[in-house]
């Protein structure tokens, strides 16, 4: 276990394992020349891990840990073989940093995951608005083209109810004959109100008086309407 310091000054704690053995024609200089053999290559460990790291930032201690296991391995490789051992295989099994720079790590990871998925939240629901909007115009500009077409065949059959009404009560002016159907479609709005508002009652008058009155005012409007019309085209020829 091999504790160091970071080029960014992140403590870290490495263990390092070493796979040796003696060479056999040197057995000689492995059982004298070194009394304890295992602290001294403990020793060299510490000495080139030491030498290693500091020049390396924390975020790529961990992705340079093989760089680091052949730094050590060639340097012990070079020292022991002179004292009858062979470094087989030096390994970089842990990497440790220390507990407060765990969690501003971990903190950092979730910061940027959190604003990703924050990004990404609002991406979506942009398009999901944008389509809302998309299908909203689209479905009132064909519920524009369905009204138009309603009233240009509520005014194509109006036509022809006169122009058959006209054929067979050639005793009636085209002004009475235009007030009774004014006033059957007066009718048939009241039976559609019955029939489908959520309210069954209405009072309105109706005497004969007032019948007549209500025809007056829908002769009237009819009357205001067309002079406004001739007015704004006489307006912008």
């Amino acid at each position: 276990m091999v504790e160091t310091k970071t080029k960014d000054n992140a403590f870290v704690k490495l263990t390092i394992a070493v796979q040796h053995k003696v060479i056999p024609d040197q057995i000689y200089d492995a059982y004298y020349k070194l009394e304890l053999p295992s602290q001294q290559i403990q020793a060299y460990v510490f000495d080139v891990v030491r030498a290693q790291v500091p020049k390396i930032d924390l975020d790529d201690v961990f992705s340079r840990k093989d760089d680091i296991a052949i730094a050590v391995n060639d340097e012990l490789g070079f020292i022991m073989g002179s004292f009858g051992y062979e470094i087989i295989k030096t390994l970089v099994i842990d990497i440790q940093p220390s507990e407060n720079v765990r969690c501003a790590m971990n903190e950092i990871n979730a910061s940027q995951r959190l604003r990703i998925a924050s990004n990404e939240k609002a991406e979506a629901e942009k398009i999901i608005r944008v389509k809302q909007a998309e299908a909203e115009s689209e479905a009132n500009i064909l519920h524009g083209v369905g009204i138009a077409g309603q009233r240009q065949a509520i005014a194509d059959g109006l036509g022809k109810s006169l122009c058959d009404m006209k054929s067979h009560m050639s005793c009636m002016s085209s002004e009475k004959i235009i007030e009774m159907v004014l006033m059957i479609q007066y009718f048939d709005m009241l039976k559609d109100i019955g029939a489908n508002s959520k309210s069954n009652v209405i009072y309105i008058p109706h005497s004969p008086n007032n019948i007549e009155s209500i025809s007056d005012q829908i002769r009237e409007a009819l009357f205001s309407t067309s002079i406004i019309t001739k007015d704004k085209l006489n307006e912008n020829p």
